[in-house]
């Protein structure tokens, strides 16, 4: 069985990913593709990882989550998604790194998935926008405290995907960025499902509702409802010239306002983001998906 861990990073698809899977569900389970809903498991995961700290992960700990999860033996691909399976919000940063108890997560996930195969999706944010965001979830007051003593700076993404392929160097790796996601959407399900591009999703355009004009939105859709069978390079291509007539200002536009942090500071940090992601699109073992 391959098991997919769609790990975060927190703040990026609030949990419409794997929502939109679970509205493919009957599809999906017909493939031998099981999404569970993740109250079925996260609660689950989470204690056994917990108890695993003071003594042994239970021999039974695969077959209690596939039993929760309602896999069975016909499950080809287990999809199962959390953004806290790397640790809680003020986990995110610390150690001058993004998630430093990743692999000690993901460690515990080979053991309970011994003998099956792991797949591990991640989509990054910019940091400029992410450790903002991270803030509120913890119990610091103001981001200096959150950060401990590291500077934003020196963050990189490119450092956690280094560190996870050094780790697990046989895990299938699967990288984006989430400000693509309303270009990549229906890739990014599809290769979280394991499915080809010729299968239809329902959901597969969802993400646009939130960054194109009503009216550009309807053409979108006669568009592609007149275009059976387009690729998802050509699907890709429409999103962006529909986006690049009928995108919504407004919802395009992330405002970002720290206390500290000037214009200038805040463009540094997207140049050091966008340098570091050219960084992960070449790393060997990686599939990085971009629009």
């Amino acid at each position: 069985m391959e098991v997919v861990i769609h790990a975060g990073a927190h703040a990026t698809d609030g949990d419409r990913l794997v929502g939109c899977l679970r509205a493919n569900a009957p599809m999906l389970g017909a493939r031998g593709i099981c999404v569970p809903p993740p109250e079925s498991y996260r609660r689950l995961i989470r204690d056994l990882f917990q108890s695993a700290r003071t003594i042994a992960l239970p021999d039974d700990a695969r077959a209690r989550v596939l039993a929760a999860s309602g896999a069975s033996a016909q499950t080809a691909r287990l999809v199962l998604s959390n953004h806290g399976f790397f640790g809680t919000p003020k986990m995110t940063v610390g150690s001058g790194r993004f998630y430093a108890a990743a692999e000690m997560r993901l460690a515990e996930f080979h053991k309970m998935f011994a003998g099956d195969r792991i797949a591990l999706f991640l989509g990054l944010r910019n940091p400029a926008a992410f450790l903002p965001a991270m803030l509120p979830d913890t119990p610091f007051r103001t981001l200096p405290e959150f950060l401990r003593g590291d500077d934003p700076m020196a963050l990189r993404w490119s450092e956690t995907v280094a560190r996870l392929r050094a780790a697990f160097p046989g895990m299938g790796l699967t990288v984006w960025c989430n400000e693509d996601t309303p270009l990549i959407w229906g890739t990014i399900l599809r290769e979280m499902a394991g499915v080809p591009e010729d299968v239809p999703l329902e959901g597969e355009f969802a993400l646009l509702d939130e960054i194109m004009t009503p009216a550009g939105l309807d053409r979108f859709h006669a568009f592609i409802e007149s275009r059976p069978g387009l690729s998802e390079a050509h699907k890709r291509r429409a999103v962006a010239a529909f986006l690049d007539k009928f995108a919504d200002p407004a919802a395009m536009e992330e405002e970002i306002a720290v206390p500290g942090w000037d214009a200038a500071l805040v463009e540094r940090l997207g140049a050091l983001y966008d340098a570091d992601v050219a960084i992960i699109a070449g790393m060997e073992g990686v599939t990085f998906l971009a629009p």
